[in-house]
């Protein structure tokens, strides 16, 4: 079968990224070795999110005992759209064409709706959004090729009241030694706000006071990305951890204090997952008490709330630095005044949108858009679920990252 030498999908905006109700612009490419008579070429957009997996259940008795496997899944559509890019339509008559040998580039653009989730890669569940590119060819089979672009869901902590407010909590528990009861391990866990931003540290606070007759092995504080995948009969959470700091043995009858040490949030999506109906993400960081020989260790869970804007009082701690001699500054804004017009497309935050022609943003007072921690992991569907399958697969997710000079916390194990 023929095929063409190149067929690829490319955006103008280098890194594939945008924010809801922006203008996707871009070329489809192709070159050929000799003429191909086709119908036309189209290009498919598509934004969707999908959850799925099965669960194997054992049911019956003696010789009719057998093991049953359950699948659970949902999913909701966006937008669906098709472009024709040179042709005709299938079910439209007429001539088909004939594109001669050489290379050919189609423009494209097309505007995303106002409101869209952002980009998600799970376990069990993505939001994905794509640009297919079709050859449409009478009587032989399509030819395709598929690129994934990122969409990104404006969240302005600025809008939510509990970003600002603290979050505290103190616990305590009895560690059993046969039939004696030793003395408590007692801790108290804070941080000053709930409101962060991915490259943003958390600030952590923490007393351990150790007054049980065993040695505490280790302290930790880690972050968790609580992800809830909502099918149609049935929902299923997954926790996976995005960055973590350790602090050593705690002897009896002593203490360990956490003073101010940093836990760095790593590239991840904003919190909620806003505009998708089957797929919640939340997180929490964990104070967790580890104690020698057998026993469950002491956890104190606190709330937080990851975001694309950050709070203008963090935000006016970062002033940007110097663009380069006749560079345009583009500041944020935190009243909502006018921006100066400078050509480009600006988030609410006064940062200009993904895919905008004017001068990139200056760091460190601006995001830059950095590849998700978890990497290009994402959901693989096998069987039935095979139209599903992730074809681009050097594609991972981008999000917001304020490069503020804060080092990494320990990566997820």
């Amino acid at each position: 079968m023929e095929k063409p030498n190149i067929f690829v999908v490319s955006f103008s905006n280098l890194q594939g990224v945008y924010y809801a109700g922006q203008v996707v612009q871009g070329n489809v490419t192709v070159e050929l070795i000799d003429t191909m008579k086709m119908r036309g070429i189209h290009l498919q957009f598509e934004g969707s999110a999908y959850v799925h997996w099965t669960e194997r259940h054992t049911t019956g008795s003696g010789d009719n005992r057998h093991t049953v496997t359950y699948h659970y899944s949902a999913e909701e559509q966006y937008f669906h759209q098709d472009i024709l890019l040179a042709g005709r339509w299938k079910q439209q008559s007429g001539e088909n064409i004939h594109l001669p040998a050489g290379r050919h580039t189609f423009p494209f653009e097309f505007q995303l709706p106002p409101q869209l989730p952002s980009s998600f890669e799970g376990e069990y569940g993505y939001v994905r959004y794509t640009a297919k590119g079709i050859i449409d060819k009478p009587w032989k089979f399509n030819h395709e090729t598929k690129r994934m672009f990122t969409v990104i869901c404006i969240l302005d902590l600025n809008q939510d009241q509990n970003a600002r407010i603290p979050a505290q909590c103190a616990k305590s528990k009895t560690l059993c030694c046969w039939c004696c009861a030793s003395g408590p391990i007692s801790a108290n866990f804070s941080i000053d706000r709930q409101g962060y931003v991915p490259g943003e540290a958390i600030i952590l606070k923490a007393e351990i006071d150790n007054q049980s007759n065993r040695r505490i092995k280790s302290s930790s504080v880690k972050m968790t990305m609580v992800t809830i995948y909502h099918a149609i009969r049935k929902s299923r959470t997954s926790s996976r951890v995005v960055a973590r700091l350790m602090h050593g043995k705690i002897q009896k009858g002593g203490h360990d204090y956490w003073n101010g040490d940093q836990l760095v949030i790593p590239p991840l999506p904003p919190s909620l997952l806003v505009g998708c109906n089957i797929i919640d993400i939340g997180y929490i960081v964990q104070l967790e008490v580890t104690p020698s020989g057998p026993s469950f260790d002491l956890d104190i869970p606190l709330p937080v709330i990851i975001g694309t804007i950050p709070l203008q009082s963090v935000l006016a701690q970062h002033p940007p630095t110097a663009p380069p001699v006749g560079a345009p500054m583009i500041m944020p804004n935190p009243a909502g005044a006018p921006q100066p017009d400078t050509g480009a497309q600006h988030s609410p935050a006064g940062a200009p949108l993904p895919g905008s022609e004017a001068p990139p943003a200056y760091p460190p007072a601006l995001p830059s858009y950095e590849e998700c921690v978890f990497g290009k992991d994402g959901t693989k569907e096998e069987g039935e679920n095979e139209k599903h399958l992730q074809e681009d697969n050097s594609y991972a997710p981008v999000y917001t990252y304020y490069d503020w000079g804060n080092k990494p916390s320990a990566p997820p194990s």
